[in-house]
């Protein structure tokens, strides 16, 4: 049976136009009320830029069969047992009963491109490692892998596009990262996570801040697109409702 997407470029372009909407209309909030927070923290503390996508996981989710799936995106309810740490909070869960289908990050960048993309590299290493070492170890049952999914938004801009310099005083890093823009890095770290089976699928979205109205985004390589992230997820989620729906007996 074939995958249902669910026109998700469609809703993507509309999660973009509703992740710069927010952050326009947080910014004007805190004009307002002259509680102003430094450089553009202002518009990433109001609240879920990134709702959008979390709607087009939804609507794989019913479209793929898995109907009674719980999905939860609460704070209290996002929850994960970890190996290294005690817990995790993720930013949506999936589940079948007590079966974890899937856990997902949403992350995005604007501006401060050298000051954060190490944090949100350590971070996306970090976590996934820590889940699947849980999982090796029992903490979610004996049952089949979740999917595990890292989707980042960046915005495509001059400082993001620009080659960046790197400190090689004793040791030359590897080719991919000589002269590599931050957009580029990203793109080879969402590359990366999939191809060390860290994640089941990692996607990096592209966008100007003048999308607001027009929802442009795109994509930097085949791996890490949103086509390769969606059909990943619908996938996978089509297996689990095969995997656990009745199946009919037939009489010989």
């Amino acid at each position: 049976m074939a995958l249902e997407l669910e026109n998700y470029r469609e809703q993507a372009r509309d999660a973009i136009k509703v992740f710069w909407g927010n952050r326009e209309a947080a910014q004007r909030k805190q004009a307002e009320t002259g509680n102003i927070d430094a450089g553009t923290r202002g518009a990433v503390t109001a609240g879920k830029n990134l709702n959008g996508f979390v709607a087009i996981i939804q609507s794989l989710v019913k479209a793929n069969g898995l109907r009674n799936a719980e999905i939860h995106a609460s704070k209290g309810l996002v929850v994960l047992p970890g190996y290294f740490r005690p817990t995790k909070q993720w930013d949506l869960l999936i589940l079948n009963g007590k079966r974890l289908v899937a856990a997902l990050e949403f992350k995005s960048q604007v501006g401060s491109f050298g000051n954060n993309y190490n944090n949100r590299t350590e971070e996306a290493i970090g976590t996934a490692h820590c889940l699947w070492t849980a999982y090796r170890d029992g903490a979610l049952g004996s049952e089949p892998q979740p999917f595990i999914g890292w989707l980042m938004v960046v915005e495509d801009a001059n400082a993001s596009r620009a080659p960046v310099r790197n400190e090689q005083p004793h040791f030359k890093v590897f080719p991919e990262f000589q002269g590599a823009s931050y957009l580029k890095r990203y793109d080879s770290l969402c590359q990366k996570l999939v191809k060390e089976k860290l994640y089941s699928a990692a996607a990096l979205l592209a966008t100007p801040s003048t999308a607001a109205s027009t929802g442009d985004y795109r994509e930097l390589s085949a791996l890490s697109s949103l086509d390769n992230f969606v059909t990943s997820f619908a996938g996978h989620i089509a297996a689990e409702a095969a995997r656990t729906q009745p199946h009919a007996t037939t009489l010989l």
